[in-house]
């Protein structure tokens, strides 16, 4: 891997007010707590308002990242937003954190890669940093899930929730962040996990339940189990260092049973691994740094700890990267 000189200098993140609890879903499907904790480890979600959205929840995150580290993101030249719930077609997420920033040399771009969406933005802030051609960039993970989720469909509603966080990622050659990295896709499985836009067929399947996320759990479940371990040891190998090596364990939180089940399956103590969907439920691009934030914020992770981010979900896309917090 070509040496990294990119290093993540500051974190914030943001969840909406109103909450929706295992209890609140048991008045609007056949459901009920104990069912939803013993298959999913999810106690509740966070919600936005009618008229919040992704960029809304984004520029909260970033003006939380400002406030955590006093710092001015106005000489950032790149914005990265990963998210596959853009309040648009067109205008960018990104384009419109930028004018809420008022912030006027930058780049914006979207990417989504669903829930690989924050390490996919991470790999290419770090590559464009090494390579000379940004000095600083801002990448945000956020969704509003919500409001592509069919609250008559109790198989899905009671996984997603909405939330943002962000992190700075500017030039560093003494001190970078980034080790090693392990990324793909599997597209021919792709009618796995899907939310329909202008098309409604894939593969060779016609989609259902236009506008909504449509998910087959248990494909879902069989293709993570056997594709996290097996990338988080290419994720190792590239760095010639053993899984011991690692200090936390940040996959995307997508399901606590399919987390044990990954953990089990490489070896790694679960008691090393950081998740966030207990409280935020799956929110998709935002749970890898939602579950940093909340690490940093209650102290477990620490300066010089190395960490091992997975995120993995719609496409389908995998993307793993091994980084040294130094904040």
């Amino acid at each position: 891997m070509l040496h990294s000189k990119a290093r993540i200098t500051a974190i914030g993140s943001y969840v909406p007010e109103r909450k929706l609890t295992n209890g609140d879903l048991e008045k609007l499907v056949e459901t009920n707590d104990e069912w939803i904790v013993k298959r999913t480890g999810i106690k509740e979600r966070r919600i936005t308002n009618k008229d919040e959205f992704t960029s809304d929840i984004s520029y909260q995150a970033v003006l939380n990242l400002m406030e955590r580290y006093s710092i001015s993101v106005e000489d950032v030249d790149l914005i990265i937003v990963c998210t596959l719930t853009p309040d648009f077609k067109t205008p960018s997420v990104a384009s419109l954190l930028q004018a809420k920033l008022g912030i006027r040399n930058t780049g914006a771009i979207d990417l989504n890669a669903a829930c690989a969406g924050f390490t996919y933005g991470l790999h290419v802030a770090n590559g464009l940093i090494t390579a000379g051609l940004n000095k600083k960039v801002l990448v945000v993970g956020a969704e509003t899930l919500s409001k592509v989720t069919d609250y008559t469909d109790r198989t899905t509603c009671i996984l997603f929730g909405d939330g943002a966080a962000a992190v700075l990622v500017e030039y560093d050659e003494q001190d970078p962040s980034f080790i090693s990295f392990h990324m793909g896709s599997e597209g021919e499985a792709g009618q796995n996990l899907y939310c329909t836009n202008l098309s409604n067929q894939m593969n060779n399947t016609i989609l259902e339940n236009p506008g909504y996320i449509v998910q087959n759990g248990r494909e879902v479940y069989k293709w993570a189990v056997k594709t996290v371990p097996s990338g988080m040891q290419t994720v190792m190998n590239n760095a010639k260092m053993a899984l011991h090596e690692v200090d936390w364990f940040v996959p995307h939180s997508a399901n606590l049973r399919m987390i044990e089940s990954i953990c089990e399956k490489s070896n790694f103590p679960i008691e090393k691994t950081l998740y966030s969907l207990v409280e935020y439920g799956n929110t998709s691009s935002a749970t890898i740094p939602l579950s940093l934030s909340s690490g940093v914020e209650n102290g477990q992770i620490k300066n010089g700890d190395t960490l091992l981010l997975y995120g993995f979900g719609g496409g389908l896309t995998y993307a793993g990267l091994l980084i040294k917090w130094s904040i």
